[in-house]
């Protein structure tokens, strides 16, 4: 695949950068004495279920001004950020001691709720000039005791606000809980709560351009690099060795049967063949359903597009930590650009393949992964409604996604389909293709198509499944993740094992003379999904905490969305690879 020029790279970078900014209302983070900075309250959920989060109002908190909302960029509203003016006012080098931020008498369903939730380990998230902060509601006291009835419920009513400066720019700030002051909801009954603030200001010299790198730091300590390159080394080694190990049996074999097949052109033209080069009038002979073949294809290669075009743009910085929305919005922005090489790959891939209804391929080709995603997204957007959760996507937002998808995707879908279907290209096949098919021999079992993808999808999963945990950390919790050049290794490792695994199947297929080999090898490259899948069956029961109908729901759906992508990409890989590998060795013989 071509790499793209410098000038796209950053005509993306500045698109992402202008619809998702990350600066508050305009500021350029420059203040004087007194100034109101900006502090928004976020959002506020169950600690251990990422994705139940909702608005901070929900709660019963008071506010001493009206509260206004944030306008928020696409990417925030994905991200389910639904900022709000919050009850503290931090002016810039303002001090102050337990200022009465508000003062609310809770009612005793207010004090059931507030008890409910500290229960669960409800946590707040605000951000102060673009920086985030965050802290727990109040505390469980349980004494020893096993009964909940007894525990005792604790809200904490003051925050202490530490924030670091650098002339006129703020460069950090840390938000604790003060454990004495403390408000007793263990009993049904109206309580006065008084919510207090105190701010100290401290200078510093960390430059405002480095202010970010605190949160990368977390992910780059010592010990978690070196489990990281500890992944890297064992995948390389695993994969040196086998694919080593592959590759000698594969170019001894491979040799071998040159120089048998050569010896047996010059002895006697009419002798029987045996082997792959028995299949060479049948192994390029077209397979059935090309239609969906060539579908998967495309969005297989739009798939590994956009996986090349996001890993460029986090090597060069554009998701840095708390970058709100930025992920998505370059998701959906790049996989809008890039739906023009799906409708062509597939469509002159199907003309290849001497396909005739064009117009039918590429609208398979449009639906073969957005049809999926949106049953999905349909389903859990109903879910997050009925929890009132911020993860459901307002009317608006969801027009705004409608109109990209018909103003931008199709088209440009279409359009990739139009220059597919006129290139006229015809299909490349060293070897012409018998009138009838030759008839497959009876296969063991471990020669048919699950045990194979078991085997194609095992190797690939082995190289990568260190570096998953972290990143599911990251996506389905709290963990920072920024090594991306090491994830980009990583992803290279995994494209180059998948290319090798299917290639090296594919010959041992050949060579048992079943010539059926072009969805094997798709199915077979794509299997790593699979496992992947099964992968996250381990990590919710074993690794996290998560619970409830809603973050189950979101976990396994859009988790299975993912896959279902890796399925397809990983497939257009092994296929591509196999393809290429199949033209080689039968160009290599001579084929009558």
């Amino acid at each position: 695949m071509e790499k793209p020029p410098p000038r796209l790279l950053l005509l993306l970078v500045f698109f992402i950068y202008g619809v998702s900014p990350v600066i508050s209302d305009g500021s350029d983070h420059r203040y004087k004495v007194g100034d109101d900075v900006p502090l928004y309250a976020n959002k506020v959920g169950p600690f251990h279920n990422p994705s139940e989060t909702y608005r901070y109002f929900d709660l019963p908190f008071c506010s001493s001004a009206p509260v206004k909302e944030k306008k928020e960029a696409l990417g925030e509203v994905l991200n389910g950020d639904r900022l709000v003016t919050a009850p503290y006012k931090l002016d810039f080098l303002g001090e102050k001691n337990s200022q009465v931020a508000c003062r609310k008498r809770l009612s005793r369903e207010e004090v059931a709720q507030f008890r409910d939730v500290i229960s669960k380990d409800y946590y707040f998230q605000m951000y102060y000039d673009d920086l985030p902060i965050w802290g727990f509601l109040g505390k469980v006291v349980k004494d020893g005791k096993s009964d909940p009835s007894e525990y005792k419920y604790y809200l904490f009513n003051h925050l202490q606000f530490e924030i670091f400066y650098n002339k006129d720019r703020v460069i950090e700030i840390i938000v604790r809980t003060d454990q004495s002051f403390l408000v007793d909801l263990t009993e049904d009954k109206e309580v006065e709560v008084d919510f207090t603030y105190t701010v100290r200001w401290k200078e510093t010299e960390i430059p405002f351009e480095k202010r970010m790198e605190k949160y990368s730091l977390a992910s780059s300590m010592p010990h978690h690099l070196e489990i990281h390159w500890f992944s890297i080394i064992n995948s390389c080694v695993t994969v040196l060795l086998l694919t080593g190990f592959l590759a000698t049996i594969l170019m001894r074999v491979l040799k071998n049967d040159f120089v048998k097949y050569s010896h047996d052109e010059e002895a006697a033209d009419d002798q029987e063949e045996t082997g792959w080069k028995l299949l060479h009038g049948d192994v390029f002979r077209f397979p059935k359903h090309k239609s969906l073949l060539a579908a998967a294809l495309g969005c297989g290669t739009q798939l590994f597009t956009l996986a090349v075009f996001i890993f460029m743009l986090a090597l060069v910085g554009v998701f840095y930590p708390y970058n709100r929305g930025a992920l998505f919005t370059a998701l959906v922005v790049i996989y809008a650009l890039t739906s023009g090489i799906a409708g062509y790959t597939a469509s002159s891939f199907y003309c290849q393949l001497e396909g005739t209804n064009w117009v039918r391929n590429v609208m398979l080709t449009g639906s073969l992964f957005c049809g999926p995603l949106l049953l999905t997204f349909s389903f859990l957007n109903t879910v997050a409604i009925a929890y009132q959760a911020t993860a459901a996507l307002p009317f608006g937002t969801i027009v705004v996604i409608f109109l990209i998808w018909a103003l931008v995707t199709s088209p440009l879908l279409i359009l990739g389909g139009i220059a597919g279907k006129n290139r006229k290209s015809e299909f490349q096949a060293p070897c012409r293709t018998t009138k009838y098919p030759r008839e497959i021999p009876p296969m063991r079992w471990y020669r048919r198509t699950l045990p194979q993808m078991a085997m194609a999808g095992f190797l690939p999963f082995s190289a990568i499944y260190i570096e998953l945990y972290y990143i599911f950390a990251s996506v389905w919790g709290h963990r920072i993740y920024t090594i991306y050049s090491i994830l980009s290794i990583v992803f290279l490792i995994l494209v180059i094992v998948t290319a090798f695994i299917t290639v090296a199947l594919t010959y041992f297929q050949l060579a048992a003379e079943d010539h059926e080999w072009w969805w094997r090898s798709l199915l077979c490259g794509g299997s790593t999904g699979v496992f992947v899948y099964a992968y996250c069956l381990y990590y919710y029961y074993a690794r996290s905490d998560m619970t409830g109908f809603m973050q189950t729901s979101f976990f396994f759906g859009y988790m299975a969305c993912i896959c279902y992508g890796f399925f397809l990409m990983l497939g257009a890989v092994g296929f591509r690879a196999s393809l290429f590998f199949v033209r080689h060795i039968y160009r290599s013989i001579k084929c009558e």
